[in-house]
């Protein structure tokens, strides 16, 4: 078989600089959760299948890549989403650990399938996790670290578009009616005509999206029964935070993707970036004794914002002639250069990509 350097539908190498843009757009990332007091965790990239299915919800769950361990025989599963297995670290490993447990991560996740409009399989994932506590304080620090992560990585003209994920049935009451999932589906879908077939009540909904300040005002005048209050003086306690150049949008029956969210959902987004470049929310951790906790976090796709050519620097490289003393290059690199060595006779800056070059006195821009 020819070696052609073709790669499986939705692979890809990640090439030089922008193999650098990711590296740079983790760190900015990480460190500021990390100023935050967020510990990094590194877990495996497959575990055993019935233990990660069980913490997968949603469409996560059946979006993973299994095959059989060849020495247990069992079979395992190639992560889709982090978001689970952090939560597995903080229920078992961490179980003991003083709540709230902050942890953050970064690696690489893989999807059996992919969508049209984003086809890609292999994708990076970054992202912190507070675990042991939901409340508004935790998740007006977790939207925080979110905001600041981003803006540390270069990025600009964020919004942030929240949701409440439990809002129809926090409406219904409990139990919910036989029609609930369908409802639920038809606000997702935005679709009027099912909505108003199954339950005209709920048809306001629909329109009760947009910018934050009215679509709030438009949810308050719905809920005549104050069902809703405390989860949009909450919401709005969130937002009060913010600075005030981050844009802020309402879509309070969006669904896809918050299946395992409870009353706090957001998705982020950045000027120049088609579709959002990260989500998080409130959520449960659950336990093996069936113990439930509180958490919230947010998670970070590295991919849709290099490809828009964000996180990308202009490369500054100083080739050093053959010859050029050790003690001189190790100079330079402590001055921020990074140094390319020249190693044979014959070559040059321009060979090496390099953008100045060193005369033996200062470093001089490659004409």
């Amino acid at each position: 078989m020819n070696d052609t350097g073709l790669l499986p539908e939705g692979f890809h190498d990640r090439l030089p600089p922008a193999a650098d843009g990711l590296r740079r757009f983790e760190g900015a990332v990480l460190g500021v959760a990390h100023g935050y007091g967020y510990e990094q965790v590194d877990p495996p990239l497959a575990e055993f299948e019935a233990g990660l299915a069980n913490r997968l919800k949603g469409t996560a769950a059946t979006d993973a890549v299994r095959f059989v361990d060849p020495v247990s025989q069992r079979t395992l599963a190639i992560r889709p989403d982090i978001t689970a297995q952090v939560a597995r670290i903080a229920a078992t490993r961490m179980g003991h650990h003083p709540r709230p447990v902050r942890l953050s991560y970064a690696g690489p996740v893989l999807k059996l399938r992919a969508g049209e409009l984003a086809p890609r399989r292999a994708l990076r994932q970054i992202g912190a996790e507070l675990i042991g506590l939901d409340s508004v304080a935790a998740a007006i620090e977790v939207v925080t670290v979110a905001v600041e992560s981003l803006r540390a990585a270069g990025v600009t003209g964020i919004s942030i578009d929240f949701t409440l994920p439990d809002l129809v049935a926090t409406l219904a009451g409990d139990p919910p009616g036989p029609q609930h999932d369908a409802l639920i589906a038809a606000l997702d879908a935005k679709d009027a005509g099912r909505v108003a077939a199954i339950d005209p009540a709920y048809l306001p909904l629909v329109e009760a999206a947009g910018p934050f300040a009215a679509a709030v005002a438009r949810l308050r005048a719905t809920d005549a029964a104050g069902r809703l209050a405390s989860r949009l003086d909450a919401i709005e306690a969130v937002v009060a935070t913010l600075p005030a150049d981050v844009g802020v949008t309402l879509d309070p029956t969006e669904r896809h993707g918050f299946e395992y969210q409870s009353w706090l959902g957001f998705s982020l987004f950045a000027r120049g970036v088609l579709g959002e470049v990260g989500r998080g929310g409130s959520y449960a951790v659950c336990h093996a004794d069936g113990r439930e906790e509180a958490a919230v976090g947010f998670s970070l796709y590295a991919d849709a914002l290099l490809d828009a050519g964000l996180g990308a620097k202009d490369r500054q490289r100083l080739f050093l002639p053959l010859g050029t003393a050790p003690a001189i290059a190790t100079r330079l690199r402590g001055e921020g250069w990074v140094t390319v060595a020249a190693l044979a006779e014959g070559d040059t800056p321009q060979a090496q990509l390099c953008t100045h070059v060193w005369d033996g006195e200062t470093a001089q821009a490659v004409a």
